[in-house]
């Protein structure tokens, strides 16, 4: 593929996880794979791995906790695939990140929780 080519090829932008996230993703115009199993999930990215496709991809935080061996390559790889995690709609906010992960070694974990009164 050359670079016009590359420029050409559209963003696609999917969401999988949690059904209840998904409407609204689905309502901004995100593919969406609602509640999918981790086989879907592992196939949709090893489709997107196999076919060079650019994406940006939101999962909700259970997927990104799963063991699945092609959103572990995506994370590794990174490049042209871009993923990120939400939390489900019912649980509280949690930066889930290497950088998140970094800063609470650095800084520790309760500069990263939300409510937390801050020291001055």
């Amino acid at each position: 593929m050359d670079q016009r080519q590359d420029q050409a090829q559209p963003t696609r932008m999917l969401f999988l996880g949690d059904d209840q996230l998904a409407d609204g993703f689905r309502l901004i115009g995100f593919e969406t794979h609602p509640s999918p199993s981790i086989e879907e999930v592992e196939q949709v990215l090893r489709d997107l791995l196999r076919q060079r496709e650019k994406a940006f991809v939101i999962v909700d935080d259970a997927l990104m906790g799963a063991n699945i061996p092609s959103l572990r390559r995506v994370l590794d790889e990174g490049g042209r695939i871009v993923v990120i995690a939400v939390p489900t709609l019912s649980a509280q906010p949690k930066l889930a990140s290497d950088v998140a992960q970094r800063l609470s070694a650095l800084f520790g974990a309760a500069t990263l929780e939300p409510g937390q009164p801050k020291e001055r």
